[in-house]
């Protein structure tokens, strides 16, 4: 599975509906309206690299409102319990 984080730029007076559309994209598995500098951010998840163009440049990027994206594709996911394990090795349980 390949994951990309999409940041979202959108027209102000359209953010609800921006975030509507684009969760109904096929491919698009979560999004999130967010304070800082994006509006929206968008999780996209799919099978082969080539989809990812379709997604965010054929489907994301063309939605109604949509200013501008810019794409982040993850390399490695790490869960909190990863995490919580990675750093308590050598560690004595607290128990």
């Amino acid at each position: 599975m390949i994951t990309a984080i999409v940041l979202i730029d959108c027209a102000t007076d359209s953010i609800p509906e921006v975030a509507e559309a684009l969760a109904a994209v096929p491919g698009v598995s979560e999004v999130y309206s967010v304070a800082g500098n994006v509006d929206l951010i968008a999780i996209v998840r799919v099978r082969e690299f080539e989809q990812i163009a379709e997604v965010i440049a054929g489907r994301i990027s063309k939605v109604p409102g949509v200013v501008g994206t810019e794409s982040h594709i993850a390399f490695r996911a790490y869960s909190q319990h990863d995490l919580e394990e990675a750093f308590a090795i050598g560690l004595p349980d607290p128990d």
